[in-house]
């Protein structure tokens, strides 16, 4: 079969690359003007991570420098008894005080150097823990309506793509960028102190390298954010061949040639981009050295002038050509440094900022603190509940108002979008409603921590988590109350025959991603989720399509034991299958975001409205 020419469409740019096209236009001045606020983070984050190791990167990198500046001029004087008149071995004896000074310094500089490195390589771990604990142990706390708006989610991406892993990066090249600083100001000072004449020697010897570095840099981000299309297809094309979920259909319809395919075509052209990069980073630098050569022999041009006017000795002469050897290096480190800086700063800039929004999107108790805890309740009530989702000109609930008393079995009914599992979720504390209270018996829950709330409540939801965790843990969720609790709710929800057929029952890793994990089918899976709900022992249990997934008779035992083993708990149960809800005390049908019926089965047949519709339409389908 002959193959087809490859479609590779259009591509949305990934988050992780969202700031190159900042990096292609930057200039070297912007870059200045923003670096004291980027440093100024960076070091926040360095204190609060280790403020001893931070300390010692900044203090042994500063005396680093003096070290420098101190071996520098030693040099001088080690120069100056060389090229003194008289025997040679007496040169050699009167400068070996001075190498001596010159050996110490070198020593010196490496220790401290090798000190600092050490400090940041334990601040590296430090800064990634702090960083990841402040992520998400906001992203834990905030609302979970927060997850329902876009622009939140557009803010995570950009935070946890890379926000999150450039801080110890930031950190690194602020202390890049101290100790690049720190070395050309000890060598500007060593030639100020020299001559004042050498110092715009320096300017002449180092800006050639200065103009290689930045433009080379420039054509790095340039690339890279060209390169954003092609980086983001071959990542999608590798899950696609490398990942579990697509592995089937891969196979099933013979697709490893064409994603192969696909896949060279893109990494090719990704690879004579980066050969044509190479080459013109090659010829930039070849034009900078050419440069640079040029300024080395005007700098030496000059020094031998001012030898030959006698303005400065041979060994200051010499110092000097060291000294801006010297300077050089620490430029080009310097000019790397701050590209850096900048670039990781633009992610690290979206990293603070969704922390921010995050600290401003918390749920915050109300305005009494003196609350007392929830115990349970006698009844709940919502008055004139209203919500609306991010982002939607339309209200999911609108003036919905009911009451449940404890013990009673209450049913949610209603077509896809009526709002039954919005109302669920406000009335165990999930969402706040926009308007309206929901108060268990004389407390209102906005006027009590989430938390309190959450304590007293479970869900059993349809699209509940698979936890990659043992089988203990997924009913358990870390409150284990002993082997009878963990048996009983286990055995209520039919999970305990999973259980038996684990090869290491409850201690069974639920995924098979990991060494000795199983997996569990769809069904398996709602047992589990069901038992993790009884176990729980809430006072108000929500059921949302408990049992979606189970076959007939899985889904008759689980109604069974819903019915005859609540224990005096209070059950608010949301289904479709409008069979199971009939034996329910009472049912709200909710119609538009309103409740539009209530009342038992029988009165609601009765009625001859939405319920009895929906009821008959079902149970026709069955005769």
């Amino acid at each position: 079969m002959a193959e087809e020419a490859l479609d590779m469409g259009e591509i949305t740019i990934s988050d992780w690359y969202g700031h190159a096209d900042k990096m292609a236009e930057v200039r070297f001045r912007t870059i200045a003007r923003r670096l004291p606020s980027l440093i100024r983070q960076a070091m926040e984050v360095a204190w609060r991570a280790s403020p001893r190791d931070t300390l010692c990167a900044v203090v042994l990198n500063l005396l680093g420098g003096a070290f420098t500046a101190f071996g520098l001029l030693a040099t001088t004087g080690a120069l100056t008894a060389l090229f003194t008149a008289g025997p040679t071995l007496d040169r050699v004896l009167a400068a070996l005080p001075s190498f001596a000074l010159v050996a110490a310094a070198a020593a010196m500089r490496a220790t401290v150097q090798a000190g600092a490195g050490w400090a940041q390589a334990r601040l590296n771990p430090q800064i990634s823990r702090l960083t990841e604990e402040r992520l998400y142990s906001l992203t834990s706390e905030v609302t979970l309506a927060a997850f329902d708006d876009p622009d939140f989610h557009d803010a995570l991406e950009r935070a946890t793509a890379r926000g999150m892993y450039v801080a110890s990066t930031v950190v690194a090249s602020t202390i890049d960028v101290l100790t690049a600083g720190i070395g050309l100001i000890a060598v500007a000072g060593v030639l100020g102190v020299l001559h004042p004449v050498l110092l715009p020697l320096l300017l002449l010897a180092v800006l050639p390298d200065s103009w290689a570095a930045v433009r080379s840099a420039r054509m790095r981000y340039t690339t890279e954010y060209a390169l954003i299309p092609a980086r983001r297809r071959k990542w999608i094309i590798g899950k696609l061949l490398a990942e579990r979920a697509a592995a089937a259909e891969v196979r099933a319809f013979t697709m490893r040639g064409f994603l192969l395919r696909m896949y060279d075509a893109v990494a090719t052209a990704e690879q004579d981009v980066r050969l044509a990069l190479a080459r013109r980073q090659t010829i930039t630098r070849l034009i900078g050295e050419a440069m640079g050569g040029i300024g080395a022999a005007l700098v030496y041009i000059a020094l031998g002038l001012l030898l030959a006017v006698a303005a400065i000795p041979l060994a200051v002469a010499g110092t000097a050509v060291l000294a801006i050897k010297s300077a050089q290096t620490s430029l080009a480190n310097l000019m790397y440094a701050t590209n850096r800086l900048y670039e990781e700063g633009l992610y690290f800039t979206d990293f603070t900022a969704f922390l921010d929004l995050c600290a401003d999107g918390r749920r915050r108790p109300g305005a009494r603190p003196a609350t007392p805890a929830l115990t349970g309740f006698r009844r709940i009530t919502a008055e004139g509940i209203t919500f609306s989702y991010p982002g939607s000109d339309t209200p999911a609930l609108s003036g919905v108002s009911l009451e449940i008393e404890r013990g009673e079995v209450i049913a949610f009914v209603g077509e896809n979008g009526s709002g039954k599992t919005t109302l669920a979720k406000i009335l165990s504390g999930l969402y706040e409603p926009d308007d309206g209270a929901v108060r268990w018996d004389d407390i209102d829950l906005a006027d009590v921590h989430p938390d309190a709330v959450r304590l007293r409540t479970a869900v059993i939801a349809q699209d509940h988590t698979r936890w990659p965790l043992t089988a203990r843990y997924n009913i358990t969720m870390g409150t284990d109350k002993g082997e009878p609790a963990l048996h009983a709710a286990a055995a209520v929800a039919g999970a305990d025959d999973v259980i038996a057929g684990l090869p290491h029952g409850y201690r069974t890793l639920l995924d098979r991603r990991f060494k000795d994990g199983h997996e569990l089918s769809g069904g398996q899976w709602q047992r589990i989720a069901v038992a993790r709900g009884f176990h729980r022992d809430a006072d108000l249990l929500i059921c949302d399509e408990p049992t979606a997934a189970l076959d007939a008779r899985a889904e008759h035992a689980a109604f069974e034991g819903l019915r005859h083993h609540a224990g005096g708990r209070t059950v608010l149960l949301i289904t479709h299958r409008l069979a199971s809800v009939r034996y329910a005390d009472r049912i709200y049908v909710l119609e538009h975001g309103k409740v539009v019926e209530q009342g038992t089965h029988e009165t609601l047949m009765a009625a001859d409205g939405l319920y009895q519709e929906l009821y008959t339409l079902q149970a026709t389908a069955y005769r």
